[in-house]
């Protein structure tokens, strides 16, 4: 099949959305012809382009009408040029240019499957329109999704539940000496002072809910003097360093910054977390921290607590709720064999539930029920 996936973010961060697309375009590349039509200086292009045998496209998703339809006519070329039988679209902006892109192709119009990756709330009116004008199939990626399309104008559309799959092999435990030497690579001089390093690679934005992390840390004060705090993301801001050192963490929260390869930041860490107050749903990230062998601990936003087993692979705590927090992380440093106990299980858990193969053949089941 000739597939075509799209995506509005130009961000050069790898979030979410670039990690699903380039997960399918690595796993089905061998098996269709796959075009990626992103923003030119997003991430999602820069990756997508090393994959062999995929062909990107430099593509923006306007969101002024004028300049969309100027968008949609070039995205129609690429659609006929390539054959496309099957677009696959992650977001409302690429949605609305796509069918514009489509508009009186009749018969030769390809099939628009939607993945719908995040909890923000669905506009009746605009998914009414997009639903009769220009949707196959929905994707929702856990059973929080699911829900919200169910009570949406896409429960007219054949809709599958098909949750993120993380590379198992590719995210793997490192070895204990290996690990060592990638904490100490992370922490530097501090490393003897840290007795327990959590940390996340879900990102530094205010709703990751990081900051009920340092809260909680801070809340326990002198007994939680070896815990250090590590994230993986852009820069933080002002504001938010300037929290850190009103809680007298500044040299016990690490920022690593930007990375293309989050294994050496997870092998460094003893437990992950993803704290996120709004948008989430099932979280590339915990799935990869709990494929490495990391206990996390998640709040109850969207489809987080999907992912883990209370007290065997994780804990789950209200949003919002550093004393919450607190709680969990008195608990660990009462009981720090807790880690070696639910770790092994985290990772058994990823081996049976959170295969890329299934995601990616689940995936490519949609396509072919299109043809």
């Amino acid at each position: 099949m000739n597939i075509l996936y799209t995506n509005y973010h130009s961000n050069t961060t790898i979030g979410g959305h670039t990690i699903y697309v380039v997960s399918l375009l690595r796993a089905l590349a061998q098996h269709h012809q796959l075009t990626v039509a992103v923003p030119g200086g997003s991430s999602l292009y820069r990756l997508a382009s090393e994959v062999s045998g995929v062909h990107a496209v430099a593509q923006d998703y306007p969101s002024r009408l004028g300049k969309r339809l100027a968008a949609a006519r070039s995205l129609r070329r690429v659609i006929v040029a390539r054959k496309i039988d099957v677009v696959h679209v992650n977001g409302s902006s690429d949605h609305r240019t796509v069918i514009l892109a489509c508009m009186g192709m009749g018969k030769r119009r390809p099939r628009i499957v939607l993945t719908k990756h995040n909890d923000i709330p669905i506009s009746f009116l605009g998914a009414a329109v997009r639903t009769r004008m220009g949707t196959d199939h929905v994707i929702g990626v856990c059973d929080f999704v699911e829900r919200m399309l169910r009570a949406s104008p896409y429960a007219a559309r054949p809709l599958s539940t098909i949750a993120n799959g993380v590379d198992n092999t590719r995210y793997a435990p490192w070895p204990a000496e290996r690990a060592l030497a990638a904490r100490n690579a992370l922490l530097g001089d501090r490393a003897a002072n840290c007795t327990l390093l959590v940390g996340s690679n879900a990102g530094t934005n205010d709703y990751k809910g990081w900051m009920d992390m340092a809260r909680a840390v801070a809340q326990l004060g002198p007994g939680a003097e070896g815990v250090y705090i590590a994230l993986a993301g852009a820069a933080p801001t002002k504001a938010q360093l300037q929290e850190v050192e009103k809680l007298g963490l500044a040299d016990r929260v690490i920022f690593a910054g930007m990375l293309d390869d989050v294994r050496p930041f997870l092998a460094a860490l003893d437990v992950g977390f993803v704290l996120s107050y709004r948008v989430e749903t099932i979280s590339f990230a915990c799935r990869e921290m709990m494929s490495m062998g990391l206990p996390v601990i998640v709040s109850d936003q969207g489809g987080l607590p999907e992912n883990i087993d209370e007290g065997v692979d994780g804990w789950v705590v209200p949003k919002n709720a550093p004393d919450a927090v607190a709680r969990v992380m008195a608990g660990i440093l009462a009981d720090p064999a807790c880690i070696g106990r639910m770790g092994p299980a985290a990772r058994a858990k990823s081996l049976a539930e959170f295969g890329l193969e299934k995601f990616a053949q689940r995936t490519e089941q949609v396509y072919l029920s299109l043809a």
